[in-house]
């Protein structure tokens, strides 16, 4: 039951993450400290319900799986944070395609592991 909530707020995170990329491209670098802010504090979010929802995978190989993409995920998400302290548009961009496509794949993976979960 407690996996749910953490899903929602997943979801929720990487709907807004996916979202950012607008504003991104935009080179009024105003923006860039508050977005790294939020970048950090939803990167937070991530790794709390991440740790929960691997914590309760059902067997090693999925919480193996689930912890490569997570570290991808967030490795990306620091990458990304730091081209934006660069606040250079160019790095900024090529981090948050690599984040995104992360994203998707955990994204992916844990409608995966709980999609059949919902099922039985």
């Amino acid at each position: 039951m407690k996996s749910k909530g953490s899903l929602c707020r997943i979801r929720k995170c990487v709907f807004d993450l996916l979202s950012m990329e607008e504003e991104l491209v935009d080179e009024n670098d105003d923006n860039f400290e508050f977005i790294r802010k939020d970048l950090r504090l939803k990167s937070t979010f991530l790794y709390f319900d991440l740790s929960q929802i691997i914590s309760i995978a059902g067997d090693e190989h999925k919480k193996a799986s689930l912890t490569h993409l997570a570290n991808t995920l967030f490795s990306c998400i620091e990458k990304l944070g730091n081209a934006l302290k660069s606040r250079r548009v160019s790095l900024i961009q090529i981090h948050y395609h690599d984040a995104a496509l992360a994203l998707q794949e955990v994204m992916t993976a844990l409608q995966l592991l709980h999609g059949r979960n919902e099922r039985k």
